[in-house]
């Protein structure tokens, strides 16, 4: 079994080098064969050059780069289109999540197709904790899907159901919602188990902008439209 890592990076310089040091350090110890890939998102800080630093250090990082934002999805997207192992995880570079909670994930993987983190409490302020639950309440509403801290940014799944879970549409906020969505049209079969969040230290978070907000509604009406599309197929 191999492994590759997405580690979804922008503007993560204080944060970037200690989140890929974690995850390198949790293969060891496991002796896991595995990939980190970093995708630097169009970061305008000092994370480009940690990343550089980083990958003389280390055979087994992989950088890729925006030029430009594209968005917390796409970061990801791409980071799973370059994966070459068998098993793909993903989670976020803020050290809010920390690898050795990877342990929790993998298990399962033997039994389930897809198995997600659900925070065991939340370390958010509470306009960010407000935020999850509504959208958790417009997922149910307009999309039909209820699944519980369905943004929580652990993930892990196995390579060859990718190509059916892709999101082309959520390129931020609804990035999971699509994923969930087609799990539900595919049919296959996933879990979530309980993992520790911690606060976030340093950096700033971005998820919470006025764009990123606007952008969610129309991710909302192309998935709605995605979804009806999909139920007059079948």
């Amino acid at each position: 079994m191999t492994l590759s890592i997405v580690l979804p990076c922008y503007n993560e310089e204080a944060n970037i080098a200690a989140s890929v040091r974690d995850v390198l350090s949790w293969l060891r110890k496991k002796k896991i064969t595995g990939e980190v890939i970093v995708v630097d998102d169009g970061s305008k800080d000092g994370s480009r050059r940690v990343l550089s630093l980083l990958r003389k250090r280390a055979k087994n990082i992989r950088i890729v780069r925006h030029e430009r934002n594209q968005g917390y999805g796409v970061a990801i997207r791409t980071g799973c289109d370059a994966a070459k192992g068998d098993i793909i995880a993903f989670m976020d570079s803020d050290r809010q999540f920390h690898a050795n909670d990877l342990s929790v994930l993998l298990p399962h993987i033997k039994d389930y197709a897809f198995v997600s983190g659900r925070r065991r409490k939340r370390a958010d302020p509470l306009v960010r904790r407000l935020f999850g639950k509504m959208l958790a309440t417009m997922n149910l509403v307009m999309l039909g899907l209820w699944v519980r801290d369905i943004n929580c940014g652990m993930k892990m799944f196995r390579r060859g159901i990718w190509k059916k879970i892709r999101p082309v549409h959520g390129v931020e906020k609804l990035f999971n919602t699509e994923i969930f969505l087609k799990l539900k049209q595919q049919k296959i079969p996933w879990l979530q188990v309980l993992i520790s969040h911690y606060p976030r230290r340093a950096g700033a978070p971005t998820g919470g902008s006025p764009r990123v907000i606007l952008r969610m509604f129309t991710e909302l009406r192309n998935l709605k439209r995605g979804a009806r599309a999909s139920r007059k197929k079948s």
